[in-house]
C-alpha cells in the first residue's frame, strides 16, 4: 500500500520573503529604465553644478579679481618699455582684486561702534513715546544724536558711568597717528562690518566716520587725509552726540529697544527704524567690581561661518564702559586705551567661489528627498490598486512584505547617494571631498533608513497615489525652502535659543538640511583656508549641529519605523480588516489558530428580519447546530454575518447585508445571485477580509474571520471582481509568484504552474509570457482563476469570473471549475443563470442583503417554476382568439407579455398536457395564421426574476 503524500504547510518567512523578492526583481527588471533615471539623476546635476562652477572658475581667474600689479621701474625704451621690476600688493589693488593680495602685515583698524544712520536714530514717536528722545524734527538737519539705554541696580552709579562713555574730544583731530588719536574717543560707523578686517569698510572713501561726543562743535566737522600703512585716507568725519538715556529697568530698555527696531518695517535696510548705539545694563556694578550686560545690534551681520561679524563692532562699547569705570575708581588721570584690531596676516590666494558648498544645503536637500515621493507613491499604488491586499489573501505575511519592501527601498536609496557622494567626489565638489567620508556615510546611512520609515509611516493615511504624490513632492521642496530661510536664520543667529532649533530638527526635512548646512560650512571653510573639512574631532565643537542631528535621525528611526506598521495595522486605509488598537499584547499570550473546531458562542443578539423566508430559517438553524459540534467538514460558516454602511451628508445607513447565515461544506459549490447592490460583493469582501463586518463573523475551517485572517489566507484563493495584477509582469510571473506563496516548490512548482496555465488556455503560444498589460479582458479573468486555484487552496471564493469570456473560454473555465471543487469549498458569485446551474451544487438568490431562497437548482425550478411557457405570433386580429385557445387549454393561465401579435403565457403544469398543447395548435393553425409559436419549461432565469421581483416589492411595501 503506498503511503500517502505528505502535506504541505504552509510557506515560511523565507520562503514567501523569496517569493516577493523574486517578484520585486522581475517587476523593477521592467521598470529598469525608471530606476536608471532615478539613481542618475543626482549625477545630472553634480555636473550642471561642474559646469557651473567652471564658469565661475573663469570668471574669476579674470585680472580684474586678481591682486593688482603696477610697474615701478620700467626698461629703458630703447628695449621697448619693457618693465624690470613689478610691484603687486594691496596699494595697487582695487576692491575686486584685494582679496588675493599676500598681506604679511596687516593694517591696524581703530575699534568701532556700530552708529544708526541719521534717518534711523531713535526719535519720540507715537509708537515709542519714552523719556528723553529727541523730537522727530531733527532727521530733517541730520543732527539727530545716538542714543544709549542705560540700566542697574545703583541707579547713581550707573548714571555716572554713562555720563562718561563718550569723552569729549579737545581739539581738532590729527590724523597723523589716527590709531592712537581714535584711541582716545569714541569713533564709529555706519556701515557694515565686512567678513575680513584686513579693510575696515568705515575707511573706503564715501563712508563716514563718525566721533561720538557729548557735544558736537562745528570744527569736528571735517575732511581729513591720512595714510593706513601704504594706503592713502581720505576721511569724512562728522560729529554726532552721544545721548544716554536712564531707564528704570532691563525689561524697559528690551521692550524699547525691540519697538524701535519693528517700527514701520524693522530691521536694517528693511524699512524706517528708531534705532539706539546699544544698551547698557551695569547689574550690581559697584567698587568691588564691573558687572555688566550689553544690547548690539546684530542684524549688521554677514555671516561667515560661525563667526558673527556684527561683533567686531562691540569691543569698542566694552572699552567704553571699562575705561569709565577705571577712571571712577583711579581718578580722571587713568584710562584703559584700546588702540585697534587686527587680523591675522594671510598669503596671496586665488579667489575662490565654491557653488557646490554655497547652495549644497539647499539643493541637496532636494536631491536626496525626491526619493521620499518616489517611495511613498509606489507603496500607495500597492494599497490603491488592492496589490497588497490581494498578496496578503493568497498567504504573504506581513513580516516577508516589510522585510523585502524595506530591502528594496534601502537598496535603491543606498545605491542613489553612492553615486551622489561618488560622481560628485570625482568631479571634485569641495562639498564631497572636504568633509570626511566616514561622517557622510554615517549621516546618509541613518537619513535614508528614518526617510524609508517616514515613507511607510505616511503611506498609512493616502489611498490615493495622486494626493500621496502632491503631499509627498509638497514636503520636499517645503522643508527644503523652509530650511534655507527658515532654519538656516535661526541657526545662524547666536541670539536664537538652541534649544527651538533642536525641536525644529525634529523634522526629518530640516535634520537633513541642518546635517547638509554643517557639510557645507566646513567645505566653504576647508576652502577658503586651504584646510580639511569636517571630522570627527569637529563634531565636538559648541557650534556644530551636526552630533544632535544624528542622535535626533537615530531615534526618530527607532520609533518611527515601529510606528509606522502598527499604523499600518490599525489604519482604516491599510487595506484589509483593522485590527484592534491593543492587538500587540497578543503576543503575550498563546493563540490556538490550529484548531478545527467550534467552540463558540453567538455572536451578540439575533437579527430576525428573514423570520418570513423559510429556507433562510433553516439555514439559520442549521448553522447554530453546527456551531455546537465539532464538525471537521464544514469549510465555512457564515454566522450572522451583518454588514452596515453608515451614511453621510445626511443619507440614511444601508443595510448591505443583512445577518447572514450560511454553511458550505467541503466539496461544495455554492453560488449566490442577485442584482446588482443586493450585497453580494459585500458578503465576499467580508470573507476575503477586504472589510470588517459590522456584526457577527465567520469561520473558515474552525478560524474566525475576525481574529485569524491571516492564518485563513494560508488556505484560501481568491478570484476578485475586478482584475488585481501588475501590468508589467507577465501571466507566469504572476501564478509562479503566488505559487511560491503557497508553498509550492522546485519541480512541484513548475508543474503547478504549466498546468493552471494550460487549462486556462494561457500556455500555448507563448501567451503565458507576455506581459499582463497587453491581455485582453477575458485573458485577465481566466489569469485570475488560474491565482485563485493555484497550490491547492481549501476555500476558492470567485466574484463573478466568467465576466468577458467568449463561450468557448467560459465553457473552458466551467470544466476547470468542475474539477477544482472536487477537493474544496467554493462560492461564485455571477449573473449567467447558465453558469449558476452547470457549476453549483447550491444556490442561493441574494436580494437587500438576504437570502431569499436556497436550494439545488432543480428544486428551485420545481419550486418557482411550476409553469410552462407557451409564446405565440399571429397577426394582431387573431390575439383575441388566441387568448380563447390558451384559457380553454388552461382556466388559470395568465399573459405575462404582448406586443404586436407576439403574446407569452403561463401555463400551470397541473391543468395541462404537452400532447394537448400541440393537438390545439394544429387545429388553429386551420382556422388562422400562426407565424411562430413555442412551449419551454421554466428556467432559472424565470426564477430569479420571479423570486428578485417578489423579494424587491415585499421591501417597497414593507
Amino acid at each position: 500500500m503506498d503511503a500517502p503524500a505528505p502535506t504541505r504547510g504552509p510557506a515560511s518567512f523565507l520562503t514567501q520573503a523569496n517569493a516577493l523578492l523574486r517578484k520585486n526583481l522581475c517587476f523593477q527588471k521592467r521598470n529598469l529604465k525608471t530606476n536608471i533615471g532615478i539613481t542618475l539623476f543626482p549625477v545630472l546635476l553634480c555636473v550642471i553644478l561642474v559646469v557651473l562652477q567652471g564658469v565661475i572658475d573663469r570668471e574669476l581667474d579674470k585680472p580684474k579679481y586678481r591682486c593688482g600689479c603696477v610697474c615701478v621701474d620700467p626698461g629703458p625704451a630703447a628695449v621697448g618699455d619693457a618693465c624690470r621690476r613689478t610691484e603687486c600688493g594691496v596699494q595697487h589693488s582695487t576692491l575686486d582684486q584685494v582679496g588675493s593680495c599676500p598681506i604679511p602685515n596687516p593694517t591696524p583698524w581703530p575699534a568701532l561702534v556700530q552708529v544708526p544712520r541719521p534717518e534711523s536714530r531713535a526719535v519720540r514717536t507715537a509708537g515709542q513715546p519714552f523719556d528723553g528722545l529727541p523730537d522727530p524734527t531733527c532727521r530733517d538737519t541730520g543732527s539727530c544724536p545716538a542714543a544709549v539705554l542705560v540700566t542697574g541696580s545703583n541707579r547713581s552709579l550707573a548714571q555716572s558711568l554713562s555720563v562718561g562713555l563718550f569723552p569729549a574730544s579737545t581739539s581738532s583731530l590729527n590724523l597723523t597717528d589716527y590709531l592712537d588719536a581714535l584711541s582716545k574717543i569714541v569713533a564709529g560707523s555706519d556701515t557694515w562690518p565686512w567678513t575680513t578686517e584686513l579693510i575696515e569698510s568705515a575707511f573706503i572713501p564715501g563712508n563716514n566716520l563718525y566721533l561720538v561726543q557729548p557735544r558736537c562743535l562745528s570744527n569736528l566737522t571735517q575732511t581729513v587725509s591720512s595714510n593706513a600703512g601704504a594706503i592713502p585716507l581720505q576721511l569724512n568725519i562728522d560729529c554726532v552726540q552721544g545721548l544716554p538715556l536712564w531707564r528704570e529697568s532691563a525689561s524697559v530698555v528690551n521692550d524699547e529697544l525691540f519697538k524701535g527696531y519693528r517700527q514701520n518695517g524693522g530691521g536694517s535696510g528693511g524699512g524706517k527704524t528708531n534705532e539706539f548705539v546699544a544698551g547698557y545694563d551695569f547689574l550690581n556694578t559697584n567698587t568691588n567690581g564691573l558687572e555688566m550686560n550689553i544690547w548690539y545690534n546684530s542684524t549688521y551681520n554677514n555671516n561667515t561661518a560661525y563667526v558673527p561679524i556684527s561683533l567686531l563692532r562691540v569691543p569698542r562699547l566694552v572699552n567704553a564702559a571699562s575705561n569709565e569705570y577705571i577712571k571712577f575708581l583711579k581718578g580722571s588721570g587713568v584710562e584703559m586705551f584700546l588702540q585697534y584690531v587686527k587680523e591675522m596676516p594671510k598669503v596671496g590666494t586665488k579667489l575662490k567661489f565654491d557653488l557646490s558648498s554655497l547652495l549644497g544645503a539647499l539643493f541637496f536637500t532636494w536631491i536626496v528627498e525626491l526619493l521620499f515621493p518616489v517611495i511613498l507613491t509606489y507603496l500607495v499604488y500597492e494599497k490603491q490598486q488592492k496589490l497588497k491586499i490581494m498578496m496578503k489573501m493568497h498567504g504573504l505575511k506581513d513580516g516577508p512584505y516589510w522585510l523585502i519592501s524595506y530591502a528594496y527601498f534601502f537598496a535603491l536609496s543606498a545605491t542613489y547617494m553612492i553615486l551622489f557622494v561618488i560622481f560628485g567626489s570625482l568631479i571634485g565638489l569641495d562639498f564631497f571631498r572636504k568633509n570626511a567620508y566616514s561622517i557622510q556615510f554615517v549621516f546618509y546611512f541613518i537619513y535614508i533608513n528614518l526617510q524609508i520609515s517616514l515613507a511607510f509611516l505616511v503611506s498609512s493615511f493616502f489611498s490615493s497615489v495622486k494626493i500621496a504624490t502632491v503631499v509627498g513632492y509638497i514636503y520636499v521642496f517645503g522643508s527644503g525652502l523652509l530650511g534655507e530661510f527658515l532654519l538656516r536664520f535661526f541657526v545662524e543667529d547666536t541670539g536664537f535659543p538652541k534649544g527651538w532649533v533642536v525641536v525644529m530638527e525634529i523634522i526629518p526635512g530640516f535634520s537633513l538640511y541642518r546635517g547638509l548646512y554643517e557639510f557645507g560650512q566646513y567645505a566653504s571653510a576647508g576652502n577658503s583656508m586651504g584646510t580639511t573639512g569636517m571630522k570627527w574631532s569637529n563634531l565636538d565643537d559648541s557650534l556644530n549641529g551636526m552630533r544632535v542631528v544624528l542622535i535626533i535621525m537615530v531615534v526618530e528611526w527607532a520609533i518611527v519605523l515601529p510606528l509606522a506598521f502598527y499604523v499600518d495595522q490599525v489604519s482604516p486605509l491599510g487595506g484589509g480588516f483593522r485590527k484592534n488598537p491593543f492587538f500587540f499584547l497578543g503576543c503575550f499570550k498563546k493563540s490556538p489558530l490550529s484548531l478545527r473546531r467550534y467552540s463558540f458562542g453567538r455572536q451578540g443578539s439575533k437579527v430576525v428580519v428573514e423570520m418570513d423566508n423559510p429556507d433562510a430559517v433553516q439555514e439559520r438553524e442549521v448553522v447554530e447546530q453546527l456551531l455546537l459540534e465539532p464538525i471537521a467538514n464544514q469549510a465555512i460558516l457564515s454566522d450572522n454575518l451583518k454588514k452596515v454602511y453608515h451614511g453621510k451628508d445626511g443619507n440614511p445607513d444601508k443595510l448591505a447585508v443583512r445577518g447572514l447565515s450560511l454553511a458550505i461544506p467541503k466539496g461544495q459549490c455554492f453560488g449566490m445571485l442577485g442584482p446588482n447592490g443586493a450585497g453580494k460583493t459585500s458578503f465576499i469582501s467580508m470573507m476575503i477580509g477586504l472589510i470588517p463586518p459590522t456584526s457577527g463573523t465567520a469561520y473558515v475551517h474552525g478560524m474566525d474571520i475576525k481574529t485569524n485572517m491571516d492564518a485563513i489566507y494560508t488556505t484560501m484563493g481568491v478570484c476578485p471582481q475586478h482584475d488585481l495584477l501588475w501590468e508589467t509582469l507577465t501571466g507566469r510571473e504572476h501564478v509562479m509568484f503566488y505559487g511560491r506563496l503557497k508553498n509550492l516548490k522546485g519541480t512541484e512548482l513548475l508543474k503547478a504552474v504549466d498546468d493552471s496555465l494550460k487549462s486556462v488556455n494561457l500556455f500555448h503560444g507563448g501567451v503565458g509570457d507576455k506581459q499582463v498589460g497587453k491581455y485582453s479582458g477575458g485573458m485577465k479573468r481566466r489569469l485570475s482563476v488560474a491565482i485563485s486555484l493555484i497550490g491547492d487552496p481549501k476555500v476558492v471564493f470567485m466574484d463573478e469570473p466568467s465576466t468577458g469570456l467568449d463561450p468557448a473560454s467560459r465553457n473552458n473555465l466551467w470544466c476547470v471549475v468542475k474539477e477544482a471543487k472536487k477537493n474544496r469549498a467554493i462560492i461564485l458569485t455571477t449573473h449567467s443563470m447558465e453558469e449558476a446551474e452547470v457549476l453549483c451544487d447550491r444556490l442561493g438568490i441574494f436580494v437587500d442583503g438576504g437570502f431569499q431562497c436556497l436550494g439545488n437548482p432543480k428544486e428551485l425550478k420545481a419550486r418557482y417554476g411550476g409553469t410552462y411557457v407557451l409564446t405565440m405570433t399571429t397577426p394582431s386580429e387573431n390575439e383575441q382568439e388566441v387568448e380563447q385557445l390558451v384559457h380553454r387549454l388552461s382556466p388559470n393561465a395568465s399573459r405575462i407579455y404582448h406586443i404586436s401579435g407576439t403574446q407569452k403565457f403561463e401555463l400551470p403544469k397541473q391543468e395541462v398536457k404537452v400532447a394537448d398543447v400541440f393537438h390545439a395548435v394544429e387545429s388553429a393553425k386551420r382556422r388562422f395564421s400562426i407565424y411562430a409559436w413555442g412551449l419551454v419549461d421554466t428556467t432559472l432565469e424565470d426564477v430569479f426574476i420571479k423570486v428578485a421581483k417578489g423579494a424587491q416589492a415585499f421591501s417597497v411595501v414593507a
